[in-house]
């Protein structure tokens, strides 16, 4: 039986920071009111040039070169956002392309913000049947892009990042070891985007309506947030065979430090048992767990042995938790350079690019 481990992780953020103060200059509200109700100070806004697929490969590679892995080894990638390139192509698609990642199958999951579980989730899965060896799985967003900035209650809360992480094969016990999803559609009304799909097709009256923006009942995700997250976690974890004695650390998704406060006293563990960055980045969504647990690596709060869960809520409403036995990096002997590997990448999309065009004119002029 193979055990899908995690052994690369990177993220990537833009540089662009608004604080709180900024915020007070654009509509009524201070950085105190923000603080005491969100706990967030500041979140990173993705510029002109940046979008979900340009930061998912930016965290992509740092994910990659952490496991030493090459992008022609990887056999799956799957890319959670709620905030995708397009609706089709997938952004995983224009991910694999742009790393150059030939072999790979790819596609999009949507589950909100707690796509990533559900993608890591699926990822394990895909290794455990046998059918793929390396998987890369990526949360990435730019919700910056969907937030009405006039709205007080819901411009406080989201900003732009991309995390990733690489799952890899192995037959030594470890990695993930449990997970729960969760699903409650009757919720769905709580926090959605109305416009832009099948059912409210872009218009005149839905941009003017604002219909394309996010809306969401604070209170009414704040109550099932505080219900579902201890919850989750404690249901990974007897999934697992384990105990709450058996855990080092919650990774839990970054919304509200007041949720996370919730969750900690629901399961009564100190707050010191969880990761939080939320002060910095604000709701990232899928990118949320992943930015949070480089981090916490980083910071020398996750070491190769470690018991962590990684729990999420979000839009659906969905929610759910995975248990893993964090395993590090692997020794490597000689570093792969992914450089050249990205150069290669560009080369090889403009060398299909002009193959096609060269394709329909000799379709053109010969398939008369």
């Amino acid at each position: 039986m193979a055990y899908a481990h995690i052994t690369g992780w990177g993220m990537f953020v833009p540089e662009k920071i608004l604080t709180n103060d900024d915020l007070s200059k654009m509509v009524d509200t201070n950085d105190e009111w923000i603080r005491s109700r969100t706990g967030i100070r500041e979140r990173r806004i993705a510029n002109e040039e940046q979008s979900s697929a340009s930061l998912a490969t930016e965290a992509a590679i740092r994910a990659l070169d952490v496991a030493n892995l090459k992008p022609t080894e990887l056999d799956l990638i799957i890319v959670s956002s709620s905030s995708p390139e397009h609706i089709f192509p997938s952004t995983a698609s224009l991910v694999q392309d742009r790393i150059g990642a030939t072999k790979a199958g790819a596609f999009d999951l949507s589950a909100a913000c707690t796509g990533f579980i559900y993608a890591l989730d699926m990822g394990a899965q895909a290794i455990r049947s046998g059918s793929v060896r390396n998987v890369l799985v990526v949360g990435t967003e730019t919700l910056s892009r969907f937030v009405d900035w006039t709205d007080r209650n819901t411009c406080i809360l989201f900003g732009d990042g991309s995390g990733a992480f690489v799952l890899q094969a192995d037959e030594k016990p470890g990695g993930v070891l449990s997970s729960v999803l969760h699903s409650d559609g009757s919720g769905g009304d709580l926090l959605t985007l109305p416009a832009g799909g099948s059912r409210f097709p872009a218009t005149t009256a839905t941009v003017q309506d604002g219909l394309h923006f996010i809306q969401m009942d604070g209170k009414g995700v704040f109550r099932f947030a505080t219900r579902v997250m201890a919850r989750a976690t404690k249901e990974a974890l007897e999934k697992a065979g384990l105990g709450l004695e058996d855990l080092d650390l919650v990774v839990p998704h970054q919304a509200n430090m007041r949720i996370i406060d919730a969750a900690a006293r629901g399961l009564k563990l100190p707050m010191e048992k969880f990761m939080v960055n939320l002060d910095r980045y604000g709701n990232t969504s899928t990118a949320s767990i992943p930015i949070a647990t480089v981090e916490a690596f980083e910071g020398g709060r996750l070491k190769a042995g470690d018991t962590v869960v990684f729990v999420g809520f979000g839009a659906g409403l969905t929610w759910g938790a995975l248990a893993a036995e964090w395993s590090g990096p692997r020794p490597v002997e000689r570093r792969v350079r992914h450089g050249w590997y990205l150069l290669f990448a560009r080369v090889r999309s403009m060398i299909l690019r002009v193959m096609r065009i060269i394709e329909g004119m000799l379709w053109g002029r010969f398939g008369r």
